[in-house]
């Protein structure tokens, strides 16, 4: 341990023993604010306050387990930018389709593959989906036919990169011609388009939206996705366990979250605000707790979106907010400028998520097994005499 002034430092070898990590996941927690380093003069290296390095050590023992040291090659979040394998997301939306991104993800290669639609398949999930009640969302059906299909995979216990790989293909092809509405053309948006909106299609729209949201680091779906693969769960399970996480009003929901205040906010922007202000709540669709700055997802999806009238309402919102729009609202401006449907946003989120499950379970599939278990602290009664803790097995 080293001393610098009055406090005692850490080097970057010391902290990544002590956290049980690799030196890189230490670069990783100072890009995103968990760490702070500092220089001594006439050393080489990296310094850390030990007290610091204490507290993260404790938070990821008490809350988190092992989350905090999951290591992954797929996305990094870094001055305000997102990157997928070291490919800048500006980039991959300028030049890439959203099957050749999905490919990077899974694969490390940009290279186009088909996601097709086995139409034996799209009928048995439209059918399962049939059965679910009028008030049942999109991401609600998205969630029956993931379940469905899953039941109807005699391999889906295959979980080989190579299978899995193919019947996510297939899954996200099945349950976008699935999902109610007339069928569409062209790209893996053009095909969705008609699905969430009856206003003359713009493809490369949702492209972008595809691309830009189907990872996003170690969101809260994701690690329930992680730990599901964890255990060995088959793709369609690993899905449904990001599925399940989605649906909180904290994730998923956001996109719902900042279409409702957006629909509002329209309306008579002042008054919105007003509200918000006076009672305290958080706005929607703003500010972000990684990014400081900007989120580059909404800068480009506004920036596609150039010249749409509602761009000129929005700031009359934005400009009054002290913290910068997220790809929630730019999301929720698309869904208003073209007429999707209210719970659009949610169903978009999540199939372009299912692209960023899948990267991270094969990471887990070449992982030890059961690595997942966060220490509990114990807060009950104590024991009384005579009475086991656990079953037979202790599990």
């Amino acid at each position: 341990m080293t001393q610098q002034g009055d406090e005692n430092y850490l080097t970057t070898a010391e902290v990544a023993r002590r956290l049980k990590v690799k030196p890189e996941t230490i670069y990783a927690y100072v890009s995103r604010g968990h760490l702070t380093s500092v220089r001594a003069r006439g050393r080489r290296g990296s310094l850390f306050a030990a007290e610091e390095v204490e507290r993260l050590a404790s938070r990821s023992v008490e809350h988190t387990g092992v989350v905090e040291g999951i290591e992954t090659e797929l996305s990094l979040l870094q001055d305000d930018e997102l990157y997928y394998r070291g490919h800048s997301v500006r980039d991959l939306v300028e030049t890439q389709t959203v099957e050749s991104v999905a490919n990077l993800l899974w694969n490390g290669q940009l290279e186009a593959v088909a996601f097709p639609a086995e139409p034996v398949l799209v009928d048995l999930a439209r059918a399962s989906v049939a059965v679910a009640p009028a008030t049942a969302r999109k991401v609600d059906q998205l969630r029956i036919a993931v379940a469905t299909l899953g039941a109807a995979d005699p391999l889906r216990f295959d979980l080989a990169r190579e299978s899995v790989v193919a019947a996510a293909r297939g899954l996200i092809g099945v349950l976008i011609e699935a999902l109610p509405g007339p069928a569409g053309e062209g790209s893996i948006g053009g095909r969705l388009w008609p699905k969430l909106s009856t206003q003359p299609a713009r493809p490369e729209l949702l492209d972008a939206a595809l691309i830009l949201l189907a990872d996003h680091g170690l969101a809260v779906s994701t690690i329930a996705a992680r730990v599901a693969a964890s255990a060995r769960a088959n793709l369609y399970s690993v899905v449904s366990a990001g599925l399940g996480a989605l649906d909180g009003q904290y994730h998923g929901a956001a996109t719902t979250l900042a279409y409702q205040f957006l629909d509002r906010a329209l309306q008579d922007p002042v008054q919105v605000l007003s509200d918000r202000l006076r009672s305290g709540e958080s706005l929607p669709g703003f500010g972000h707790r990684i990014y400081r700055q900007r989120d580059p997802r909404a800068e480009i999806l506004f920036g596609l979106m150039a010249g749409e009238p509602i761009l000129e309402q929005l700031t009359t919102v934005t400009s009054r907010v002290p913290t910068f729009p997220n790809s929630d609202l730019a999301i929720a401006t698309m869904m208003h400028a073209y007429g999707f449907h209210p719970d659009a946003g949610e169903a978009l989120f999540a199939i372009a998520r299912i692209v960023g499950w899948t990267a991270h379970a094969l990471e887990e599939y070449a992982a030890p097994g059961l690595r997942f278990r966060a220490l509990g602290v114990y807060t009950g009664r104590e024991r009384e005499a005579g009475l086991p803790l656990s079953g037979p097995d202790g599990g």
